[in-house]
């Protein structure tokens, strides 16, 4: 009897605490956390809104991409030649040599457009990619980004994403009556089915 008492007061004491968890919490933002990012100042306030999480020493910085369940994703593919000027590191990569890329562009929301029930449209979408990959494509990067660039897969994942963010703005600004694309947006090139390197962030 002694034995049953112990193990239900355990179990009370476990669900008691619990309980004082929220769901916020479980990914690492409580509601403290959250009330201190919207009153935190900054420039970017509702970036705190959207992404639901805390800051880097950047506060203009996302570090938890919120949770956002509708997503349109546009592939294309990029041929690029490069080097890595010679730098030891690279080893053998480091002379001029080509590669291909498989790019993805994901496009992320929380809610569907009101009338058209889509994330954004899937031609606007690819229009957009393609237009900032043909900046690049069977170009030298060498060429492009200068000397002493390391134009790796990491690097151009956020080059292609700044690129579709400042070309979508510029789109919703001169088409200020559309009901256009506000959420995520992450880059992902593969460089074969075993390496590929990715950057995301925010379109508000």
């Amino acid at each position: 009897m002694a034995h049953l008492i112990h193990t239900t007061a355990a179990i009370l004491c476990a669900l008691t605490l619990f309980s004082n968890v929220s769901a916020a919490s479980l990914f690492g933002v409580t509601s403290t956390t959250r009330q201190a990012n919207l009153h935190r100042p900054t420039k970017n306030a509702d970036i705190f809104l959207l992404r639901g999480g805390g800051v880097e020493e950047d506060q203009d910085a996302q570090r938890f991409r919120p949770y956002l369940p509708h997503t349109l994703s546009i592939r294309d593919s990029l041929m690029i030649a490069h080097s890595f000027h010679s730098h030891p590191s690279f080893g053998p990569a480091g002379g001029m040599h080509g590669a291909t890329y498989t790019v993805d562009v994901e496009f992320a929301s929380a809610k569907l457009h009101p009338e058209c029930n889509w994330v954004i449209d899937i031609g606007v979408a690819s229009d957009l990619v393609a237009e900032v990959l043909r900046q690049y494509n069977y170009k030298n990067l060498d060429q492009i980004f200068g000397d002493n660039v390391m134009t790796t897969t990491e690097f151009m994942c956020r080059v292609i994403f700044e690129g579709v963010a400042k070309n979508l703005k510029e789109r919703q600004l001169a088409n200020p009556e559309e009901d256009g694309f506000h959420g995520w947006i992450k880059v992902t090139l593969w460089e074969s089915h075993k390496a590929w390197g990715s950057y995301e962030g925010p379109l508000l």
